[in-house]
């Protein structure tokens, strides 16, 4: 096709963009909680970030992909015409990618796939019709950002809930986490491994039986609930500062857990947000190569390679600003506090990518961190910070869909 080698530069410089957009916002979310509950300094949650989120976008991120671009606009009328589709979708990378730049310096956490969905809409509206816009198909998209923060913040509260009887509210509660947490544990580890087996390593080639998955999954969360163990029994006890707060130590036991649960998270979101970077890519390549408009493309290692750097990088040079919102606005973090809301999101996350259902990290973590609070009062969330959250996801849609159609309209005039 004329034109495909700018087509595949520009496909890549505005992907990695987007992917740095991802970074320097969303996964200020998927660690904010670590760095809010002071388990990890903001260096080791970089560390964290670039080993998980990496692996989560390599290993377990093409799933995602097609359901981004299927279920979203139909691209049959344009057969004819397939640069428009390349046209629509790098003013769709660069649309997303520029409003994560903007919440992200205001710190506001917004979400990547409301994002780059707000912005294939607004390209698809007006590059192709309103008609070609699937709208059963955004409002089923749509309908798993009401679901997800929900379903998150349901299994954070009852998370929450179960760690209070069992330990914090128990006369001996150092006794009862070194008890039960290594069940925690044993859930984390059993969580991130099924992922993997059932999706992420049948990208590389491997497909093994749904039971052996869960034979695997169940010796790995075994193995980390040991590990973990190991780790609790060698934690000394601070007897002045149980005095001053009763719970130091018993902290510092759900510390190790936070530190698995911030891996989970990190992995879960790598695995699902990494097609909002790369799933335009492979379109734009897909079509550039072959000059055919189709519904699906494939993705290549290298694409998943780009994202997941892209998407570290992010974190490392802006991420801080999201961070400091979620991780400390919300409501106040402990480590066993913030293993709730981690693991809950990290659960959500990885069962909607598993499905191939695009959600939203953002919207999943604040409904789980939510859940946490309220499962210590409504007094203990601060509604002025929820309140500004809830109004720039209102934001995020349409400033995607109007940079978008801008941008749809420059670059058809540059490169049409």
């Amino acid at each position: 096709m004329e034109g495909a080698t700018i087509y595949l530069i520009l496909a890549a410089v505005f992907g990695l963009y987007m992917a740095w957009g991802i970074g320097a916002n969303d996964v200020a979310n998927a660690m904010a909680t670590s760095v809010g509950s002071k388990v990890l300094n903001l260096r080791n949650a970089l560390i964290v970030a670039a080993i998980f989120e990496f692996a989560g976008a390599v290993l377990a991120g093409g799933g995602v992909t097609s359901t981004i671009r299927k279920g979203i606009i139909d691209v049959s009328s344009i057969s004819g015409q397939p640069e428009i589709l390349i046209f629509g979708m790098l003013a769709s990378l660069l649309a997303a990618a520029t409003w994560l730049n903007l919440a992200s310096k205001l710190g506001w956490p917004v979400s990547t796939t409301h994002s780059i969905v707000g912005a294939i809409v607004g390209f698809g509206a007006v590059g192709i019709g309103t008609g070609a816009v699937q709208w059963g198909g955004v409002a089923t998209i749509a309908s798993s950002w009401v679901i997800s923060p929900i379903v998150a913040g349901l299994i954070a509260f009852m998370l929450f809930k179960t760690v209070q009887y069992l330990v914090l509210d128990r006369p001996d509660p150092l006794a009862q986490a070194k008890r039960w947490v290594p069940v925690y544990m044993f859930m984390a580890g059993f969580l991130m491994t099924a992922v993997t087996l059932t999706k992420g390593i049948k990208n590389l080639g491997f497909d093994l039986s749904f039971a052996n998955d869960m034979i695997y999954s169940a010796v790995v969360g075994l193995a980390v609930a040991l590990i973990g163990a190991w780790f609790i029994s060698r934690i000394k006890v601070d007897p002045a500062a149980d005095r001053e707060f009763r719970f130091h130590t018993v902290d510092r036991v759900f510390a190790v857990l936070m530190v698995l649960t911030a891996c989970t998270m990190a992995f879960a979101h790598g695995s699902n947000d990494v097609a909002n970077a790369i799933g335009p890519v492979a379109a734009v390549i897909s079509v550039a190569q072959t000059g055919i408009v189709e519904q699906k493309a494939g993705i290549s290692i290298w694409m998943l390679l780009l994202g997941g750097g892209g998407i570290v990088i992010g974190l490392a040079t802006f991420g801080r600003h999201v961070m400091a919102t979620v991780g400390e606005g919300i409501t106040h973090l402990t480590p066993s506090r913030g293993f709730a809301a981690e693991l809950a999101a990290a659960a959500t996350v990885v069962v909607a990518s598993g499905t191939g259902m695009p959600v939203s990290t953002t919207h999943t973590l604040v409904g789980a961190v939510l859940g946490v609070g309220i499962a210590r009062g409504i007094a203990a969330i601060n509604l002025g910070v929820v309140g500004n959250i809830f109004l720039s996801w209102l934001i995020t849609v349409p400033a995607g869909a109007a940079l978008s159609i801008v941008f749809f309209y420059i670059i058809k005039a540059i490169l049409g």
